[in-house]
């Protein structure tokens, strides 16, 4: 009778530990919870939508905003400038993007910046545009990180990681070209929120998704872009909110281009 009694308190003991999983006290049954793992596409497996993420991304919205700065929320702003309405201009080192509307107003988005985003400037034109991207990491950054390799699978154009929430490039992404160059320089969404208004470890000029949504609707192919890697080149300090406080937040009914 000890021993059976010693086995029940065991038993009761065990059972209290694995409530902490929520197992209750069949705790024999209890899985241990599983960490989020990015499983990589079979071939010919067909792909969601993009109309599928986009659904999925307005519903995240709200908690993407409530972890970026506030400074760093999507507004429209007092920017005196001469460039013409259309053009974007990337203040790297204040981490602002404007869309030049005219009439001295702008749309500001904050961005993040990475190595790639300090390491250049100049004038270009957006050749590409793309909805839910693919990424191709460089084969030096997979030598560098093995363990991407457990994330990428065979795409159209190589080793990568298909278009989708999982991946770094986010909802959209447009290419940016000087001439018949491609300058290997972006402006995308990101599946890390909590990065914008930061210097990031990599990447070019990172939005938030829902912003850069909102870019992606307003920019035509051909748009110029100009990067400003000096704020004293830059107008952004004359840049202020025409409404303090308020953020857009939400993607707008504008018809996708």
């Amino acid at each position: 009778m000890r021993s059976l009694a010693a086995g029940v308190i065991s038993l009761m003991l065990i059972a209290g530990n694995a409530s902490a999983q929520d197992c209750g006290i069949f705790f024999w049954l209890c899985q241990p919870r599983a960490e989020p793992h990015y499983q990589p596409s079979l071939p010919g497996e067909p792909r969601p939508s993009p109309r599928t993420f986009d659904a999925n991304l307005e519903r995240q919205s709200a908690g993407d905003y409530g972890r970026v700065d506030p400074i760093y929320f999507r507004r429209a702003v007092h920017y005196p400038s001469t460039e013409a309405p259309g053009t974007i201009v990337v203040d790297v080192q204040n981490r602002f993007l404007y869309l030049v509307e005219g009439g001295g107003r702008a749309v500001r988005y904050g961005i993040g910046v990475g190595r790639q985003g300090f390491s250049w400037s100049g004038v270009a034109t957006v050749r590409d545009k793309q909805e839910w991207p693919d990424w191709y990491p460089p084969k030096e950054m997979i030598e560098r990180k093995p363990e991407l390799m457990s994330q990428v699978s065979t795409l159209q154009s190589g080793l990568g990681v298909p278009g989708g929430p999982n991946n770094p490039l986010g909802a959209r992404a447009l290419y940016l070209w000087q001439g018949n160059k491609d300058t290997l320089y972006r402006i995308h969404g990101t599946n890390e929120p909590w990065t914008i208004g930061r210097n990031v470890s990599s990447g070019c000029i990172r939005m938030l998704n829902q912003d850069v949504v909102d870019l992606y609707q307003r920019t035509p192919l051909g748009a110029k872009v100009i990067v400003v890697a000096d704020s004293r080149a830059a107008t952004s300090a004359a840049a202020v909110p025409e409404t303090t406080g308020t953020a857009t937040r939400s993607t707008g009914t504008r018809p996708r281009r």
